[in-house]
């Protein structure tokens, strides 16, 4: 189990990655007004989720999660869905029938997806993100026990806005040689993840938000983010609001990230994309990091990490984060007992050392850890 220090025991620190549920107090939590519905209980009594295993080994550490929640006896019925983009009126889209199952789910699980550097593709979690509308990105990193870092008292949440900033993917080229490239911020995004951000922190136990920002470079753009940052501030007045420079917070978190164990951290799109990659190195990397991005159509969960396609096929991939962003959409769903007997399961198993995968100094593959954690579950 993520503790949320390293002194107490895997038992005790259940629950700390939550995935947006109303009223449900957690480091990974509850959902504001705005996001999708969680699922519906079909006939049979089991939930539909759309399944994106994704490329390199996203298939395969799909089968490791499907696989556990068989044996768990988990209320799921997979939908697996491809979601390679497609040319449409000229647009890159995705597939129709992927796009009518994540609507018609509303909860869908992804593994990674692979895009080609530098070649003019569009990535296809911009266009993920675009198409449901995922407004708000949520990443906890809390330190995990058993697995041993540099530091050891890791209880971070970063809401990252998710749709525009540098990722709008305006860019053209003025004259040779000389590319520009747009930043679009909006008051009504900033507002919107803004509203997020104080709603989580007032669910979840955490009594401070702060706005990291470029401002003093980014005057008017980042400046219209603080802008909608502090009005939402005011309609939340038991929670204390700040702001911080994006560098200055690095450099902080980095040397001690104690003080942000009480706060919720909300930002723009880049700075998000960099700050939650640096927390997550912090208790061990992307392959420890779970991840929820939440929208007014659908919530997806994802495994943030790479595809590692230099590792596809040989059953050495670790399966961590795609597993614990599941045990968010189970939460999401409001399935708290099954989430909590799954992660006590697959923690324990880090937390023993026994039967780990080599990213995390053991010398078991994808087959040995899920066999592990399935011997938990019987």
């Amino acid at each position: 189990m993520f503790s949320r220090s390293a002194s107490r025991s895997v038992v005790s620190s259940l629950r700390s990655f939550q995935a947006p549920v109303r009223h449900y107090n957690s480091a990974f939590g509850s959902s504001t007004p705005t996001s999708a519905f969680a699922g519906k209980k079909g006939s049979d009594g089991n939930y539909t989720v759309t399944l994106i295993p994704g490329d390199g080994i996203g298939p395969e550490i799909a089968q490791s999660v499907k696989e556990i929640f068989a044996a768990a006896k988990a209320p799921i019925k997979w939908e697996e869905v491809d979601v390679t983009p497609i040319l449409k009126d000229g647009k890159t889209v995705i597939p129709d029938d992927a796009v009518t199952s994540i609507k018609k789910n509303t909860v869908a699980l992804k593994g990674p997806l692979a895009t080609p550097i530098g070649k003019g593709h569009v990535s296809l979690n911009l266009t993920l993100r675009r198409t449901f509308s995922l407004f708000a990105n949520v990443r906890p990193c809390v330190s995990i026990q058993g697995y041993k870092t540099a530091y050891d008292n890791v209880n971070t949440v970063l809401i990252r806005e998710n749709t525009e900033g540098e990722y709008s993917g305006i860019e053209h080229e003025i004259v040779d040689g000389v590319v520009q490239s747009i930043k679009l911020i909006t008051r009504e995004a900033s507002e919107r993840v803004a509203r997020y951000a104080f709603h989580y922190a007032s669910e979840n136990g955490r009594n401070k938000v702060t706005a990291v920002h470029k401002a003093n470079i980014m005057k008017m753009s980042d400046g219209m983010f603080l802008t909608a940052c502090r009005a939402v501030a005011k309609e939340y007045p038991n929670i204390s609001y700040d702001e911080d420079l994006l560098d200055r917070v690095c450099l902080r978190i980095a040397t001690d990230p104690t003080p942000f164990a009480d706060r919720v951290m909300v930002m723009p799109n880049l700075y998000g994309d960099i700050l939650s990659d640096l927390s997550a190195g912090l208790i061990g990397g992307l392959g420890l990091t779970p991840s929820g991005n939440i929208g007014r159509d659908a919530s997806i969960f994802e495994a943030v990490h790479g595809s590692a396609p230099d590792i596809e096929g040989k059953g050495l991939a670790n399966p961590t984060a795609l597993l614990l962003s599941s045990l968010m959409m189970l939460r999401h769903m409001g399935l708290f007992e099954l989430a909590d007997k799954i992660e006590k399961a697959a923690l324990s198993t880090i937390a023993e050392g026994k039967a780990i995968t080599r990213d995390l100094g053991g010398k078991a593959g994808t087959r040995e850890y899920t066999d592990a954690i399935l011997a938990k579950l019987k």
